[in-house]
């Protein structure tokens, strides 16, 4: 057998599970979706159940492990196909496209009228629909890749295009306690505490928020964004904002703390005259509302300075939204007058 199950094959005058199916099968306590069920899904490791076409109208899909739920009398099998599997697909409608879904089905006689104990892998054949979806699928039956059929498609016409026609079904799973990785936002948490790995970002799950939330909820690192062009260096009386080109702004939640400390840093020069000046700044608004001045800024007269100002924001409401935007002031234009490699930064306060 290529697809193996643990906890299925009954004894008696079968062989039932073999010492191969346990130490191939996973098993243990996998994480959780209710009190009696577990969430199914893929095994990580390496690239399970990958997928590669085989043929005008067939599919091979590669090894790997796999944790598949029933319905909840039934509970979760374990599976293993520890060599490729090839299936076949059926022609694709006259008219119609449709969308068929390779998995991993396993089929109990105790708990379905199959009249089998066996794990297989196998294609669900979907409707042929002006818009096609995924076919319904039965408990015991995990997706694992879907692929459309478009219309007409046969052997005989090329067959299936398998650069285009799949869909990555497969959802991962792993021990209680364990980070699921590649999961989805969509999929609620199934315990408080709960960890997961979205696109390489670390979530939690809140049972009182009802909602993923970014662990840390502090950033560990700082916010920063850099200088890009000069600015029009128009004398001016006033602070002038750099344009969002010429220095991005930047944006960022107030961590729980409700504190921050906002760094601007350059060179700043102007000796047009002994009593010129030249400024880098900042302004806020959103959760945090201060202008340019200085209070936050970095200055020189008749002089040059290559430096940074750091300043600390503390009282500000968890949650809210600041912008910050760079800004500059020059009182004359002449020699020296120069505002170059600026970087404004927000750091977060645990």
């Amino acid at each position: 057998m290529t697809v193996r199950s643990a906890w299925l094959l009954p004894g008696g005058a079968e062989p039932g599970q073999t010492r191969e199916d346990t130490r191939l099968a996973p098993l243990g306590t996998m994480v959780p979706s209710g009190e009696l069920t577990s969430r199914p899904g893929v095994i990580p490791g390496g690239a399970p159940f990958a997928a590669s076409g085989a043929g005008a109208m067939s599919l091979q899909v590669g090894i790997g492990r796999a944790l598949v739920q029933g319905t909840t009398a039934q509970g979760a099998y374990p599976v293993a196909v520890d060599a490729p599997e090839t299936v076949a697909f059926d022609d694709g409608d006259a008219l119609l496209d449709r969308i068929d879904t390779v998995v991993i089905r396993v089929l109990d006689q105790l708990f379905d009228v199959s009249g089998e104990n066996v794990a297989l892998v196998e294609v669900v054949k979907g409707e042929p629909l002006a818009t096609p979806a995924a076919p319904t699928l039965d408990p015991a039956c995990e997706p694992l890749w879907d692929v459309t059929v478009p219309a007409g498609t046969s052997a005989g016409v090329g067959g299936i295009d398998w650069g285009t026609a799949l869909s990555d079904r497969r959802r991962y799973t792993v021990a209680a306690g364990g980070i699921i990785p590649r999961a989805s936002s969509s999929l609620a948490g199934a315990y408080d505490g709960q960890y997961a790995d979205f696109n390489g970002t670390l979530y939690r799950w809140s049972a009182a928020a009802d909602d993923w939330q970014q662990y840390p909820a502090t950033p560990l690192r700082p916010l920063m964004t850099r200088q890009a062009a000069a600015p029009p260096y128009t004398p001016v009386q006033t602070y002038v904002d750099f344009t969002a080109a010429a220095w991005p702004r930047i944006t960022f939640t107030v961590p729980p703390s409700g504190a921050v400390f906002i760094t601007v840093g350059g060179l700043v020069s102007n000796r047009a005259t002994d009593v010129s000046t030249a400024w880098l700044t900042w302004r806020a608004t959103g959760g945090l509302t201060e202008a340019h001045g200085a209070g936050n800024g970095l200055s020189a007269q008749s002089s040059r300075v290559i430096a940074s100002r750091r300043v600390y924001r503390p009282g500000l409401t968890p949650g809210a939204s600041v912008t910050l935007i760079p800004g500059w002031n020059v009182s004359s234009v002449g020699q020296d007058t120069n505002l170059a490699n600026g970087e404004l930064s927000v750091e977060f306060v645990q």
